[in-house]
């Protein structure tokens, strides 16, 4: 197997925000890793730091964050075709708004509605960014706008370039919102919960058409969610958050069949799941920690039904399962006493492959 060539590499990152209550660690050293045309997803509950890590990379933090510690380094061709890597938390906004957003990472967010300006026409929006970094002639742009607007499955596509947001379906103002991110060739595209406020036939299309296009387009994505429903039908690696950390990570195989933390325990086990013949959902026991006073050890611990006394005093380290798997977890020490996944979710599990294979 070639090499990978990683386009994103973050280290140690690490973000607090600060509040009228003190400071809340929001990141607390994250190191993720994107390679050219791949799709990686990012899991966990909200508040986990999932959005804040992608933010981070689009240099669009809220003002009262401040980047403690860290890197962020993209590898892109400059525009004389040159390699380069920057460390994205170096450039300062203007920089970043000029070689990186939009034009080499885009990013789709939950709410369409969010995203696109009610005053501005759909065609406007979509050739704005083409206009704006590559300096396109508007005829050219205009033309461009279609065949994106096309390639994303709108129907009469030069009628909708004079509409407006409001004009539009949910659905539709979402496939608007990846023309528009897709309109500058972007290296990476970054999905923030892009199918949440549509309804169930819809969220499968859309994802449909994001997995074509960046087969067509050779560009990697980055899916932030809270649904392992989604990241089954469209990942290659899996990036499983917990209180600012990412807690495991492995291969959409090793972390839906041979999931090794707790935590993904529970979030595999809370899936709704049409064979059970369990009535009731599972629910992981407790809420997520308070990221204002942490306590020492494992964030995970007081949620955690097989937690050890070490678990309260000393944060796991990243076990190594296999190359592409290592989960922060004490139960996977030498020294821990075997704890084997609930039969419930073994049986879940087996029934998953069944049904994917």
């Amino acid at each position: 197997m070639s090499e990978k060539e990683t386009i994103l590499s973050i280290r140690d990152l690490a973000i607090s925000f600060t509040t009228t209550s003190g400071d809340l660690k929001a990141l607390r050293g994250v190191n993720l890793e994107v390679g050219k045309g791949e799709t990686v997803a990012i899991v966990g509950e909200s508040g986990s730091g999932k959005s804040v890590t992608m933010k981070a990379a689009m240099g669009i933090l809220p003002s009262n964050s401040r980047v403690d510690g860290g890197t962020i380094e993209f590898t892109y061709r400059d525009d004389n075709g040159e390699k380069v890597t920057r460390d994205l938390l170096k450039l300062s906004k203007k920089e970043m708004r000029r070689t990186i957003n939009g034009k080499r990472i885009a990013m789709v967010f939950q709410d369409p509605m969010t995203s696109l300006n009610p005053t501005m026409s759909i065609g406007s929006q979509i050739m704005e960014g083409m206009i704006w970094h590559y300096r396109t002639p508007r005829r050219q742009a205009w033309m461009k706008a279609v065949e994106l607007l096309k390639m994303v499955g709108i129907t009469d596509a030069e009628k909708r370039m004079k509409q407006y947001p409001h004009q539009l379906s949910g659905g539709m103002r979402q496939r608007v919102v990846i023309a528009t991110a897709l309109a500058c060739n972007p290296q990476l595209l970054i999905c923030d919960e892009p199918t949440t406020a549509l309804d169930v036939t819809i969220q499968a299309k859309i994802l449909e058409l994001i997995k074509s296009l960046q087969e067509q387009m050779g560009i990697a994505v980055v899916y932030i969610t809270h649904d392992l429903g989604v990241v089954a039908k469209v990942a290659d690696f899996v990036n499983v958050m917990y209180a600012g950390k990412i807690i495991e990570y492995g291969t959409i195989d090793e972390i839906f069949y041979d999931p090794r933390h707790p935590y993904t325990w529970g979030l595999l086990a809370a899936m709704p799941d049409l064979g059970t013949d369990d009535e009731r959902l599972f629910a992981i026991p407790g809420s997520p920690p308070s990221l204002q006073n942490l306590q020492p050890g494992d964030a995970f611990a007081p949620r955690n039904r097989y937690a050890m006394n070490i678990d309260y005093r000393i944060e796991p380290p990243m076990f190594k399962v296999s190359d592409t798997h290592y989960a922060a977890t004490w139960l996977l020490h030498e020294n821990a006493p075997k704890v084997e996944m609930p039969q419930e979710l073994k049986r879940r599990i087996r029934r998953l492959k069944e049904e994917w294979q």
